[in-house]
């Protein structure tokens, strides 16, 4: 509910919002413009009867003198019958330019106001900052869950590099979205007097009749400071019935134009107060840097509006379409699904399409929108869930378990559980059993055992699909294909070879960037940005589902570069390791944005073995700052498979690489990347004191000795990998 609180009006009214907050932040900085123009006054005991006496000698016919919240003052007359304005110098009372109203100020204005549409576009702005309203408010708690909560709020941001974008320029901006979006509307109350607006003095029935007094004898005047003034208004010449009025930032009054005396006075009542406050933070008059502040901040609305829009058109294509979803409240079947990158949810397209084959009504969402007493003729509940990092809840699921764990008694209709994840992580299927265990709590019953399906296997989920059927009494085939994104033809430009000495095959392959014309990039069809620790995914011939490579280059090095290493059996490295230069392979990029160093000066602790020395040499190649680097690598044999030899060396020279230390299991020696940790803990530890990030790369095994070494290295300072992992001071990218 609250994603779709947050999508949809955001989607219907972008342009709207991208219209009202760009011409918002131009009006916003016009007060501090004016504060700028306007002629300083230096005297602040300066008495509105003083100014007025000024003026009057310079400008005898003045009917009216203005001070805007800027400062600049105003004074309006005839001569010779003939109206002027004039912007006034204060101290003199003489005019130091003519006052023209700025056509582009009120081009602006109507167009933010009203659209040119009087008060039919006076509603559509309303309807636009009701939207941003919304839109900030939903924002700020969808943060909150996506982090962990309010705590959390400004914690660091996972997932893919538009995300995060979005949600970093929502937390810089939105105090001043929703500040411009809520005033807002006071205002377009106020215009159309739905708010009570205060009373004004009357007018005056009795005056003395008699003319002829000056401003300068006037009490009420002398002890008015201009820097309060508003509006003080000449009586009408000739007319002994008129007299002069008195607007202030604290009431408004008349005085006799033949006595001086104040004839009624009335202070600011709460209400008008409340609306000039509200008029204020809006506008940013008379607190010009407000007005530059929240000018700044509405400059996010549109830079969100066209992420949101990428980010909607982005989960469109990755979610596929599923056809015949009934409603909720008529669906037997409930799927709930956990994904993070889009791929669960195709295996729910599969199990959907087989349970309306097999004549069931079933309804598929996000584990997100779990709500029970919405499932009024559901018979059963099934769960597709994947698992994001060591064991989180992925994007579509997050809130589940909360809501699962705040009902008053489990759901009356049994559960099935699937989790989705890599046999090779040590967190396999966490978030699944995590969803299992707390269904058992709840004494929720269960209609199968919880399953797995590991590396997206169609095998395994048509032998589960097969035990599903027998739980309904019914056949159920699932035959699933995943689905590939857009693939780019890659022709290999160069390798290097090693490992032929230890009989352990593996090579550096370099692969041409696809060229493309600007339509197709426009299209974005182009193989699109990417950087060392990003993922190239290779579709071996023969087979559906990709593997997947780090990557050692950037895009900015004009090619793509990976380490490949022969596995006993492998079908992906077996291809391309029998690539010939010329030879060609598709391929795609798949980000891995939480996979590389984080921005600044602080040191960076680099660890890998293998092929994993992949994206850490992408990183160092890139290390154009001279940042401090250290990296440890581990390999069989210096003769036969330490790659980026000449590299290394080259980029120590360069600063690139601040040290490099070497580990070799095939050797005399016989050590491994984590006996080189700890020979050098007293310099590991000093440097992860310093704020250092610790990135490695390389198989399970060899990262979990790693973990051993570091923990024993951080212990006398208290710390953890864990800690470090929490501050995202610590990454790993394993297989």
């Amino acid at each position: 509910m609250l994603r779709a609180l947050h999508k949809f009006p955001g989607l219907i009214a972008a342009l709207l919002i991208v219209i009202m907050t760009l011409s918002g932040a131009v009006l916003s900085v016009l007060p501090a413009v004016e504060v700028v123009q306007a002629p300083a006054q230096s005297d602040p005991t300066l008495t509105v009867a003083t100014l007025a006496d000024r003026i009057a000698i310079t400008y005898p016919g003045v009917e009216q003198i203005r001070r805007a919240p800027s400062g600049q003052i105003t004074a309006f007359y005839f001569d010779a019958g003939q109206p002027g304005a004039v912007v006034i110098d204060p101290a003199t009372g003489v005019g130091v330019a003519n006052y023209e109203p700025s056509a582009f100020k009120r081009w602006m204005t109507n167009l933010h106001r009203s659209l040119f549409l009087d008060d039919a576009g006076r509603l559509a702005a309303a309807a636009g900052a009701a939207s941003l309203l919304v839109l900030s408010i939903s924002g700020l708690m969808l943060t909150a869950r996506r982090v962990g909560g309010w705590r959390r709020f400004f914690s660091r941001l996972r997932g893919p590099l538009m995300g995060r974008l979005h949600v970093e320029v929502a937390r810089v901006t939105v105090i001043g979205l929703l500040f411009s979006s809520a005033t807002a509307l006071f205002m377009t109350a106020s215009t159309f007097d739905l708010l009570p607006q205060g009373s004004s003095p009357v007018f005056p029935t009795k005056v003395s009749g008699q003319t002829g007094a000056e401003p300068g004898t006037m009490a009420l005047l002398r002890d008015t400071p201009v820097e309060t003034l508003r509006e003080f208004t000449f009586p009408y010449p000739d007319d002994p019935t008129d007299v002069f009025m008195l607007k202030t930032n604290t009431g408004e009054g008349y005085l006799d134009q033949g006595t001086g005396e104040t004839l009624i006075w009335a202070d600011a009542g709460p209400s008008q107060r409340f609306i000039e406050t509200i008029y204020m933070l809006h506008t940013g008059q008379g607190m010009a840097w407000l007005g530059v502040v929240l000018g700044l901040m509405a400059l996010g609305a549109p830079f969100m509006a066209a992420t949101g829009v990428i980010l909607w058109v982005q989960a469109r294509r990755a979610r596929p379409r599923i056809k015949g979803n009934v409603a909720t409240g008529q669906a037997d079947t409930i799927l709930l699904v956990g994904s993070e990158g889009g791929s669960t949810w195709g295996f729910a397209a599969t199990l959907h399409d087989a349970l309306t084959q097999a004549g069931h009504k079933a309804h598929a969402a996000s584990m997100s929108q779990f709500v029970p007493s919405r499932y009024g003729r559901a018979e059963r509940v099934i769960v597709l869930a994947a698992t994001y990092g060591e064991g989180a809840a992925p994007a579509s699921a997050k809130g589940f378990l909360d809501r699962l764990a705040t009902l008053p008694k489990a759901p009356e209709m049994p559960l099935a559980v699937l989790g989705f994840g890599d046999s090779k992580f040590s967190e396999f299927c966490a978030y699944a059993v995590d969803v299992t265990r707390m269904a058992a709590e709840k004494g929720w019953e269960q209609m199968l055992p919880m399953a797995t399906i590991d590396r997206q296997s169609p095998q395994e989920f048509a032998r589960w699909g097969r035990d599903l059927g027998n739980a309904l009494g019914q056949p159920l085939e699932l035959s699933h294909s995943a689905a590939i994104p857009r693939s780019h033809t890659l022709t290999l430009i160069s390798r290097r070879d090693y490992g032929a000495e230890m009989q352990t095959p593996a090579a550096i392959l370099r692969f041409a960037i696809p060229k493309v014309g600007h339509w197709a990039r426009f299209k974005g069809r182009a193989l699109g940005r990417f950087s060392s620790g990003d993922l190239l995914g290779i579709i071996p011939e023969g087979s559906h589902v990709p593997r997947f490579y780090s990557l050692a280059s950037g895009r900015a090095d004009g090619f793509i570069e990976i380490c490949v290493s022969r596995h006993p059996g492998g079908l992906c490295s077996g291809q391309l390791l029998d690539l010939a230069v010329g030879d060609k392979v598709q391929g795609f990029i798949r980000q891995n944005p939480d996979f590389r160093p984080v921005r600044g000066r602080k040191p960076v602790i680099l660890i890998g073995a293998g092929t994993g020395i992949g994206p850490l040499a992408g990183f160092a190649r890139a290390n154009n700052s001279g940042r401090p680097m250290h990296l440890y690598f581990g390999a069989r044999h210096p003769d036969s498979d330490l790659f980026y030899e000449r590299e290394m060396k080259n980029w120590q020279k360069e600063r690139k690489l601040t040290s490099v230390t070497n580990a070799f299991s095939r050797t005399s020696s016989r050590t491994y990347v984590q006996d080189a940790l700890r020979a050098d803990a007293e310099r590991i530890a000093k440097l992860i004191s310093e704020g250092a990030q610790v990135l490695v790369c390389g198989g399970r095994d060899m990262a979990a000795g790693v973990t051993d070494a570091l923990s024993d290295i951080l212990a006398p300072a208290g710390l953890t990998p864990a800690t470090l992992k929490a501050e995202g001071r610590y990454v790993e990218d394993t297989y």
